[in-house]
């Protein structure tokens, strides 16, 4: 056993799992204040469902065996047909992967929540989850790390989650917005602008067992992902506060944390595979396309995605699986059969990287469209008009996400009855010179 390594993965299971309260606060900080608990809850109570569906099923059928390079065979519930103790050709305990990809199988429908806050019924949501894990998450997986997997033989790059995590969520929670509908009521007050930064910084922080942890192993990978990661997320948040900046005349908080969120999934189907100068371009292409994504095009498709989770996951995970095929380099990954278009390769890994990425999109909208309809018929999908004008806070949870203490009563007593505060009256009173 790699101790080091095995050590390292921990690790970077540990800060992929602390992203999922990450984006609680990420998204909590940009709904209204009526929406405030349902918003967190959605993302945080995932990680209960993803953790107990991975360890009955999901990993398996993910990496265990091969149905045609699309799915993996169960040979026992709950891990019992894995030998947890196995070392890997890399030297880690298969344990010690098993919760590595658990944490991936957390976050990732986490991401998709934002699209839907505010008008999504919870019962809805939680089956929906259960269904698209099923359906979507581990066929996707299977197909792109799986050893006998489709998109894997063929050729498609995704160091860390491009397609199986941003643009597989990103995707999903375009159609769920397209089944859902415009919101009746809009409230365009962000709850809580400190929390989206909060939550950012955590998010950012995650990136690196995110991206250097999908090396598994501290090995010169790793380091390339943590840099490149870096990197991007720079390039990107720049990016966005120089466009904010040119065409609004002023930088906004939410607005730099959202493009330093575009470059870190931009980067992540290609963080071990480029340059820094890649990297860089990476970012800053990726909050450009969702810049103008979320700006221009959105307005017009008249599909409601709340917090812009295709515009950011999925814009930004299209353009960075796509941009591995420009700027992939042998020099930095020699394991990889060909370089970019820029680094000696031609043509052959950007046609790849476009046609994996292509078939992902249709993968993913045509099964999460055929859930979301047939479910749709068993369990509603969207609260009532008045649940929705009062929020799904109250309306779903019965609980509000304020923090402050209203003052009870009139301040006026304190003068009327000043025997009563002359304890707390006592601290103002002269004292004699």
């Amino acid at each position: 056993m790699d101790a080091a390594g095995t050590a390292f993965v921990l690790l970077a299971s540990v800060l992929v799992w602390f992203m999922t309260p990450g984006l609680a606060f990420f998204y909590g900080g940009m709904v209204s204040k009526a929406n405030v608990v349902n918003t967190m809850l959605s993302v945080f109570y995932i990680t209960g469902i993803a953790i107990l569906l991975w360890v009955f099923c999901g990993y398996e059928l993910s990496f265990g065996g091969d149905l045609g390079g699309v799915i993996g065979r169960i040979r026992g519930v709950f891990l019992n047909g894995v030998n947890l103790g196995h070392i890997l050709e890399n030297g880690l305990p298969t344990g010690v992967y098993v919760l590595f990809q658990m944490m991936f199988a957390i976050i990732t429908p986490a991401l998709f929540v934002g699209a839907v806050v505010g008008r999504m019924h919870f019962k809805f949501l939680t089956w929906f989850i259960v269904c698209w894990s099923l359906l979507v998450y581990y066929p996707l997986v299977h197909m792109v790390w799986g050893p006998d997997g489709l998109l894997g033989r063929l050729g498609v790059l995704d160091f860390a989650g491009g397609t199986v995590i941003h643009i597989n969520a990103g995707v999903t929670a375009l159609v769920l917005s397209a089944f859902l509908g415009r919101r009746r009521v809009v409230r365009s007050t962000p709850y809580n602008r400190p929390w989206v930064l909060l939550g950012t910084a955590i998010l950012w922080i995650g990136w690196y067992g995110f991206n250097a942890g999908s090396a598994l192993g501290v090995n010169h990978a790793a380091i390339t992902a943590a840099l490149t990661t870096s990197v991007a997320a720079a390039s990107a948040l720049v990016g966005w506060m120089v466009l904010d900046v040119y065409r609004t005349g002023k930088s906004t908080l939410i607005g730099v944390c959202t493009g330093a969120l575009c470059g870190l999934v931009g980067i992540t189907p290609a963080a071990g595979y480029v340059t820094c100068a890649g990297a860089a371009a990476i970012g800053l292409l990726a909050t450009l396309t969702s810049y103008c994504f979320v700006q221009f095009v959105k307005p017009r498709l008249g599909v409601d995605d709340t917090l812009d989770a295709f515009g950011c996951h999925g814009v930004s995970g299209i353009v960075g699986s796509i941009l591995t095929g420009v700027f992939a380099s042998k020099d930095v990954a020699p394991t990889i059969a060909r370089g970019g278009l820029l680094y000696g390769g031609g043509l052959h890994l950007l046609v790849i990287q476009i046609l994996g990425t292509l078939l992902t999109v249709v993968l993913v909208a045509g099964v999460v469209a055929i859930i979301t309809v047939l479910l749709r018929r068993m369990v509603p999908m969207r609260v009532g008009r008045r649940e929705e004008q009062i929020g799904l806070d109250i309306g779903e949870h019965g609980e509000t996400a304020d923090y402050t203490v209203e003052p009870v009563g009139d301040p006026s007593e304190v003068l009327d009855y000043p025997d009563e505060f002359t304890g707390q009256l006592g601290g103002f009173k002269h004292l004699p010179r």
